[in-house]
């Protein structure tokens, strides 16, 4: 037993570990992300100092406001982490937060992230990414999640839109090239999250959450999983057709399009929990590397 002397300098530390693990950093590092390549499409040619100095409040401000709307989320799903190996490690599942600590640090978060963005960026992108927190917050992790199959479908319009914001950001509007990005995210949000729900239906099940693969069986999703790769593999296409990226974001596209599509035809014939892993995996190398290609190309052909 420790003396009471050294726990504060025990639980300080380890207090402030819990609230940043609420803000599921992994996650909301991806959204910036998306959220930068959109600042900087937005931008003909090279940023200046001012632009780079907007870019970063911008990415600080929807950084704020993620990590609130993450927050919030574990605190509207804590009984179900619990139940869920994959999250039940959770702060507020384990009980180690109480729920008014982690609401009172979501208000903060979103607030603090509102200001910046309303202040120092433009009040388009405050509020556009003030109404990504209620659609991911409220109306998906409230509402959808456990209603609905096509929870991930619908709620998914939510996390499409950190290339929307980043161009907002920049540009001050709503372009078609940024409703393009968010196209490209939208349907790659099922076939990434219905991989992971697979090898994870078990849990899904205990937690009476209506997963695809809980209400409508493994071989449906798998299907499902593969027709959205091949949408998806068009989707990818439309930078280049709309001449808003050249040949070496062809290159890429069509490279992680055929190998998210063939993860996908493999997932379907023959299903392994190990096989769905590695699709989940890859998903993620997909976008992210997606991204990066049309980050690269833009000062290619700029």
């Amino acid at each position: 037993m420790s003396s009471a002397s050294s726990a504060p300098a025990a639980v300080m530390p380890s207090t402030w570990r819990q609230f940043y693990a609420l803000t599921k950093p992994r996650v909301v590092q991806l959204i910036v992300f998306c959220a930068l390549i959109g600042m900087v499409l937005a931008v003909p040619g090279v940023p200046s100092w001012q632009q780079v100095w907007v870019g970063a409040l911008a990415c600080l401000g929807i950084w704020l406001v993620a990590g609130a709307a993450a927050a919030f989320n574990c605190v509207v799903e804590q009984q179900i982490d619990a139940k869920m190996k994959r999250t039940a490690w959770r702060p507020t599942a384990k009980g180690e937060l109480t729920n008014p600590q982690t609401l009172t640090f979501s208000a903060v978060l979103c607030a603090l992230g509102s200001a910046i963005l309303y202040v120092w960026v433009n009040p388009l992108t405050m509020w556009l990414t003030f109404a990504t927190f209620v659609g991911y917050a409220v109306i998906y992790t409230v509402v959808l999640k456990p209603l609905t199959p096509q929870n991930i479908v619908i709620g998914g319009a939510s996390g499409a839109m950190p290339p929307v914001l980043g161009w907002a950001a920049m540009a001050g509007e709503v372009t078609p090239q940024a409703l393009m990005l968010f196209l490209i995210i939208f349907l790659w949000t099922p076939p990434h999250f219905w991989a992971l729900a697979l090898y994870r239906v078990e849990d899904y099940r205990k937690s009476g959450l209506p997963m695809l693969p809980v209400t409508h069986g493994s071989a449906f999703t798998r299907l499902q999983i593969l027709l959205y790769t091949l949408i998806l593999f068009a989707a990818c296409l439309m930078p280049f057709v709309m001449r808003m990226s050249g040949w070496l974001y062809l290159v890429v596209a069509v490279a992680l399009s055929i190998g998210f599509t063939g993860y996908a035809f493999a997932l379907w014939r023959n299903y392994s929990d190990a096989l769905a892993r590695k699709t989940f995996r890859f998903s993620l190398i997909h976008l992210s590397l997606l991204f990066a290609a049309l980050l690269l190309d833009h000062y290619l052909i700029a």
